[in-house]
């Protein structure tokens, strides 16, 4: 979760009081600076915290079945919209606590069934159990019931975080499943960097999302958090950003620097879809992503992918930048590009390297067009660069 250090060390007796009060913890210890916008999150995340104690909507097993099918196929009973609680829709920009807000609400949350999960990563799990049930179910064409059904089976509270739509493919599932999720008793709690209305927003076929946004407004409380103190931004202030050589003392710098952009939490395998397929990211924590230089620049990937990862990543860290020379062009060219990504959307890299960027790539052709990248990686590593925020 992404908790501040030492927050995992708290006594029992906060979480046991609600998120507030665990708030209230840290900040009391110096863990954490105190924040207004911040406190009216914790307490309305604390108010949501008291109507959800012991909250169990009832399910209820589907007739005539086996015993195991059963129990792997239960159905909610009718759910009143009354007796589900409003959820909550954290918006803010990047480096605002949103996540560590809604971290503390989760461990708080005195909720049986509960799942924390971004929602890339649940996206992903819905189209992966839809491709399955139709594998299983030939000839069956509606498979948001039984997903819903599965979903609501594993958890009454669900905890999204960085709630962003880009895909159609996201967007032509989401208005009915998401209203099946909460016909069943299903509480969403989601962190984003967009508000509901900008969501999907320029995207063809936008006018069909608009039922889905409207859904999220009815069910979920909208609370923006002001802008202020960026805590991301805060932990790259004076972090060196370039190391060079490459080697393990520089492989352990970046180690250490991905730990803290992402506040220690544990690195999983990502995926964006650009142009209808997956492009991979191999580690990705909190916002940052994680690459070996031949893995993003020693393969065939182009603009669309760097602009990708440009837009869902506030930090990448990069291993292992050779030097560059006309032997190598091709993929000297994807780093161009990729700095340009990087830098027209404010994007903070940490990276290591064989040479300082004015040394990267010295002789032949090519090398005049490399002075501006270099001069931007210089850019980059600057405490006024640092302090910009991210362009989505």
């Amino acid at each position: 979760m992404d908790l501040p250090p030492g927050a995992a060390q708290l006594s029992a007796n906060p979480l046991e009081q609600g998120p507030l009060t665990a708030y209230r913890a840290l900040v009391a210890d110096g863990r954490l600076v105190a924040d207004p916008s911040q406190r009216m999150a914790a307490e309305r995340l604390q108010d949501l915290w008291v109507k959800l104690r012991g909250y169990d909507p009832p399910l209820k097993l589907a007739a005539g079945q086996g015993l195991f099918s059963r129990l792997l196929r239960r159905r909610p009973a009718d759910w009143a919209d009354e007796a589900r609680p409003n959820g909550l829709y954290l918006v803010g920009e990047v480096g605002r606590g949103k996540s560590m807000l809604m971290d503390l609400f989760f461990a708080a949350a005195d909720v049986g069934r509960k799942r924390r999960i971004h929602f890339h990563h649940f996206m992903q799990d819905a189209h992966k159990r839809i491709h399955a049930w139709r594998q299983a179910n030939p000839g069956a064409d509606d498979p948001i019931p039984p997903l819903a059904d599965a979903f609501a089976a594993e958890a009454a509270l669900l905890c999204f975080d960085e709630f962003q739509v880009n895909d159609i493919a996201d967007a032509m599932i989401l208005g009915r499943l998401f209203e099946a999720l909460f016909a069943r008793g299903v509480v969403v709690v989601a962190t984003s960097n967009t508000t509901p209305n900008e969501l999907f927003a320029g995207q063809p076929g936008r006018d069909a999302f608009l039922p889905f946004i409207a859904l999220i407004q009815r069910h979920l409380d909208v609370l923006v958090l002001e802008a202020g103190r960026d805590f991301r931004r805060a932990r790259l202030r004076g972090m060196v950003t370039w190391h060079t050589p490459v080697g393990g003392r520089a492989e352990r710098a970046l180690d250490d620097a991905f730990a803290q952009l992402t506040g220690n939490t544990p690195a999983r395998e990502g995926r964006l879809r650009v142009s209808g397929r997956n492009f991979v990211v191999p580690q990705a924590a909190e916002g940052v992503a994680r690459f070996e230089f031949d893995m993003l620049c020693g393969t065939a990937l182009g603009a669309g992918d760097y602009l990708a990862l440009a837009t869902h990543f506030h930090s990448l860290v990069l291993d292992g930048i050779p030097r560059l020379s006309p032997d190598n062009y091709d993929v000297a060219r994807r780093f161009i590009v990729l700095i340009d990504a990087l830098y027209d959307h404010r994007v903070k890299l940490v990276a290591s390297a064989d040479a300082m960027p004015d040394q990267l790539y010295q002789r032949g052709e090519g090398a005049k067009a490399f002075e501006r990248t270099a001069s931007r990686l210089e850019e980059m590593q600057s405490q006024e660069y640092l302090a910009l925020p991210h362009l989505t």
